[in-house]
């Protein structure tokens, strides 16, 4: 695969709220994957390795451990309970656990659960159910 195809197909992924993009040619494909917060990662099978760039760094956990927040990863709308009718994933005053589902934010169409980074209980919930949500904006705080 052309190395200027693979940086145009890194730069879509980092300009968008992609979160995961595959592209297979041939015998060839090349995966790019974006954790939560800012870090770009590829994966390319014809050489089985993962590829990230230089000076990449993982910014969720600082930032979930410094303000005690769960923040949404990606732009898209809030839903609290997986669907219409269904409990909330969480309330104020319940204790989560590191990997706990709080809400899912459908986003282009597929919906994403997501998880809190650190343990708490939940003291506010900062969004209405069905609202959208911009990257980065806060979802819960946590105590």
């Amino acid at each position: 695969m052309d190395l200027r195809k693979i940086k145009k197909l890194i730069e879509l992924v980092e300009t968008s709220s992609i979160t995961e993009l595959e592209v297979k040619s041939g015998d060839e494909a090349i995966r790019i994957v974006r954790p939560l917060v800012g870090n770009i990662a590829t994966h390319s099978e014809a050489h089985g390795a993962w590829v990230q760039p230089a000076g990449t760094v993982t910014e969720q956990a600082t930032a979930f451990s410094v303000d005690n927040v769960v923040r949404a990863p990606m732009a898209g709308t809030f839903y609290k309970a997986a669907e219409p009718g269904a409990e909330p994933f969480v309330k104020v005053g319940q204790r989560v656990e590191v990997g706990d589902v709080v809400c899912v934010i459908e986003s282009m169409k597929m919906m994403n659960e997501i998880t809190a980074q650190i343990p708490g209980t939940v003291a506010t919930i900062n969004v209405a159910n069905g609202e959208a949500v911009a990257s980065e904006q806060v979802l819960f705080r946590l105590s």
